[in-house]
């Protein structure tokens, strides 16, 4: 069973997805906070696997609370849920240590399969949460070329907007195989080992484009 603590401040929501969670068979809700400074003493007192974290919360925000695990080096993997879904924000909560990024409005399977790939030590971006992902453009002047080909750049710019590889496959009429190879090329390139940390870097070298409008 995958131990999760869910926080939310808005009491309907947190419960509704208890009971979604719970009954999935596969999740087990090991404790639920109404706040960030409860949720920061539930993760140190329950050691739960993931994390469900809400972004708007009074006192200690979502976001804060993510920046506190990360620099304690806590175990917990955290899974962002939020009614907004802006480009700029979940660049922010992926810099500061985010697993995954579900927005609220999504399916309950979509929730699951974000704590299920956290668990796992593996990211999880909701299609809505990485579509402004989309336009590659050329790195800053003052940071190293990267070299990438023109098809690594396609091959990128469909891993933001969340694709599988067998859906980059058949929108670039490529095997599935082929797409692998790239994405692998990709990670070498920039150094990383998994695909948020792929778009990290991808964002920071502006090698995606991020839409803030």
């Amino acid at each position: 069973m995958i131990r999760v603590v869910v926080a939310d401040d808005h009491h309907l929501v947190r419960e509704g997805i208890v009971t979604l969670l719970n009954r999935s068979g596969e999740i087990e809700v090991v404790g639920e906070a109404s706040d960030g400074a409860a949720a920061l003493a539930l993760v140190a007192q329950a050691a739960p696997d993931v994390l469900v974290l809400d972004l708007t919360m009074p006192g200690v925000d979502g976001l804060e609370v993510l920046r506190r695990l990360s620099a304690s080096a806590s175990t917990v993997s955290t899974v962002i849920l939020s009614v907004h879904a802006e480009s700029a924000l979940v660049q922010e909560v992926l810099a500061a240590g985010a697993r995954g990024f579900v927005p609220k409005a999504a399916v309950t399977e979509e929730l699951i399969l974000a704590i299920r790939a956290a668990r796992h030590g593996a990211s999880y971006l909701s299609p809505a949460a990485s579509a402004a992902l989309l336009q590659p453009v050329a790195p800053r002047p003052s940071e190293p070329a990267v070299g990438l080909s023109q098809r690594e750049r396609e091959v990128l710019a469909h891993v933001a907007a969340g694709l599988t590889s067998r859906a980059i496959a058949a929108e670039l009429g490529l095997s599935v195989k082929t797409v692998e190879r790239h994405r692998s090329n990709l990670m070498a390139k920039l150094g990383v080992g998994n695909v948020v940390d792929l778009l990290r870097t991808a964002i920071r070298l502006q090698l995606i484009d991020i839409d803030r409008g």
